[in-house]
């Protein structure tokens, strides 16, 4: 880094500061794949929700993943257009729509997930595998304890 772009030392001893920067560095690059392939980060997350834990409705999906419902909207049109997911209206409330993965969406879900590995590989390359191994445990914890104090998912 040339002094020009030398950040005060202030700011490096802020852990808060540092999770930022690396964060936005990780999901910058993650990002750029996505986009290669004309998909944002919730097309994933909701890919990932269907395929972990099974169809949902549409609303549902939305609270699980905290998307507001007109962006789940869009999110599961796209999905549905590409043939990622499948959507049908529930039989006991025709305005309910139920959504789950097709073949297709876990075969790009599993490309995706290829995608991210390799970013983090990228991201965590100083690290030895011990260190990653601890990083993602102490991450997990962070998540949940920040998580909790917010009620959100």
């Amino acid at each position: 880094m040339d002094s020009a772009r030398a950040l005060p030392p202030s700011l490096l001893g802020l852990e808060i500061y540092l999770l930022s920067r690396v964060g936005k560095v990780a999901r910058g690059r993650f990002a750029d794949r996505l986009a290669a392939r004309g998909l944002r980060l919730w097309h994933m997350a909701v890919l990932a929700a269907l395929a972990d834990f099974g169809p949902h409705m549409q609303r549902d999906l939305g609270i699980r993943l905290d998307i507001h419902p007109s962006d789940v909207a869009k999110i599961v049109d796209e999905l549905a257009g590409a043939g990622q997911v499948e959507r049908t209206r529930d039989p006991a409330d025709r305005r309910r729509m139920s959504v789950r993965i097709t073949r297709s969406g876990r075969a790009l879900l599993r490309a995706l997930e290829q995608e991210a590995g390799q970013v983090r590989d990228e991201i965590l390359a100083p690290l030895s595998q011990q260190e990653r191994i601890m990083l993602a445990d102490i991450m997990l914890r962070l998540f949940g304890h920040a998580h909790l104090d917010t009620g959100t998912d």
